[in-house]
């Protein structure tokens, strides 16, 4: 795979104490999906993970709620759609910031895999 191994998640932790966020290293290994945070109490507010999508293949429409997304693309490309049909072309070494409330899908339209980080932080 060879692109990121490693994510670090540094945050502010106090040792022996489990109730607050402690720094985390996640491998970025050659499954399809992989949770790096999910929220509270390993993050603050903050939920990511990591996401392989094969040619063709899409995650599915779904909104971002009370949210708000950030996707960091590290290999292919790909389109995000919007539900008004608008589409966002998306590529490696890019990143892509979705407001909160919007119906959105991602699709892997490129010839090859496409491998993406997304970061998703509660805005209220």
């Amino acid at each position: 795979m060879g692109m990121v191994s490693f994510l670090f998640m540094p945050t502010c932790a106090y040792a022996g104490d489990t109730s607050k966020p402690r720094l985390k290293v996640v491998a970025l290994d050659s499954q399809d999906y992989k949770e790096i945070l999910s929220g509270p109490p390993e993050s603050v507010r903050m939920k990511s993970g990591y996401v392989v999508l094969h040619p063709n293949q899409s995650v599915g429409k779904h909104s971002t709620g009370q949210h708000e997304e950030l996707l960091v693309v590290l290999e292919g490309h790909g389109q995000m759609v919007l539900t008004e049909g608008k589409t966002v072309d998306v590529k490696a070494n890019s990143a892509l910031y979705c407001p909160p409330e919007t119906e959105h899908d991602v699709m892997n339209t490129g010839d090859s895999v496409m491998r993406y980080v997304y970061v998703v932080a509660d805005t209220r």
